[in-house]
C-alpha cells in the first residue's frame, strides 16, 4: 500500500467497487478487466486501476482480476472482516426508518442500541425487534456492547450534545444526519450526510436540464465533498 493519505472520494469508489464485484460474484463471472467492468458499469476503468494501486497489485495483465480475489482484498481494506457494531440515536422518522433498514446486515454492520429523549418513545421496539432506551443509558451500552459507530438523528440543536456523549466514551465512527455540520474532534472520523445539499442539487438539474448541466452538479458534489474531506 502507498504511504500517501488516500482521499475520501477513494475509499468511496471502493464501496462501489465491491457492490460490482458482488454482483459479478453472484453471477458466476470469475474474471473480469477494468474495462469491462468499467463498461458494464458505468464507470471510468483509468479510475479503477489508480485507485487499486493505492493499495498494491492485483489485476493480471490480459486477464483482468480474479473477481472472488479482489472481493476478499476490498473486504479486508475496507475493515468488512469483522461485524462493526452501530447504535441510533434519536427515532424520529428518519431514524426509525435506519433502525429498519436491512441493508445494514448486509454490508456487516448490526444496530445494537436504539436512544432517544422522547418519554413517548422509551420502551417501544421496531420491528428488528430492538428496544428505545434512554440516552441516558447511551454511554453505558457503548462501553458494554462495543459500540464502533454511532449514526446521529436527532434535531440540530441537539446533535453537538451527543457527539460530545458518545465520543468522551469511545466512539470513534459518526455518521451525522442532524442538519448541522458537525465538526470531528482529533482521532474521530464524522460522515456529515447533508440532505439539503442533495436535494438542492437535483433542483438544480431539474432547473437546467442539460448535459452540461449534469456535469457541473457532479464537479460541484464533488468539490463540496474534497472540501469537507480536507477540512477534517
Amino acid at each position: 500500500m502507498k504511504t500517501e493519505k488516500i482521499s475520501e472520494l477513494t475509499t468511496n469508489r471502493l464501496s462501489v467497487y465491491l457492490r460490482c464485484l458482488n454482483e459479478l460474484a453472484a453471477s458466476g463471472v470469475e474474471a473480469v478487466s477494468s474495462k469491462t467492468m468499467a463498461e458494464q458499469f458505468n464507470l471510468n476503468s483509468a479510475q479503477i486501476r489508480k485507485d487499486l494501486a493505492y493499495f498494491g497489485e492485483f489485476g493480471v495483465r490480459g486477464v483482468g482480476y480474479n473477481v472472488e480475489e479482489l472481493r476478499r482484498q476490498l473486504i479486508e481494506i475496507l475493515g468488512l472482516t469483522v461485524k462493526r457494531k452501530v447504535a441510533i440515536v434519536g427515532l424520529g422518522n428518519l431514524g426509525t426508518a435506519l433502525a429498519n433498514y436491512h441493508g445494514f446486515s448486509q454490508g456487516n454492520f448490526e444496530v445494537v442500541g436504539l436512544f432517544d429523549d422522547d418519554p413517548a418513545k422509551l420502551g417501544n421496539r421496531t420491528r428488528a425487534g430492538l428496544r428505545i432506551q434512554s440516552t441516558q443509558a447511551l454511554t453505558d451500552a457503548i462501553r458494554r456492547e462495543g459500540i464502533e459507530i454511532v449514526v446521529i438523528a436527532v434535531p440540530a440543536n441537539a446533535a453537538e450534545r451527543v457527539l460530545e456523549q458518545v465520543t468522551e466514551a469511545g466512539v470513534r465512527a459518526v455518521l451525522n444526519f442532524a442538519p448541522v455540520h458537525l465538526a470531528a474532534k482529533p482521532g474521530v472520523k464524522v460522515k456529515n450526510v447533508d440532505l439539503t445539499i442533495s436535494l438542492e442539487s437535483l433542483s438544480y438539474f431539474l432547473a437546467n436540464p442539460s448535459s452540461e448541466a449534469i456535469n457541473i452538479v457532479d464537479r460541484e458534489f464533488l468539490r463540496h465533498e474534497a472540501a469537507a474531506g480536507a477540512a477534517k
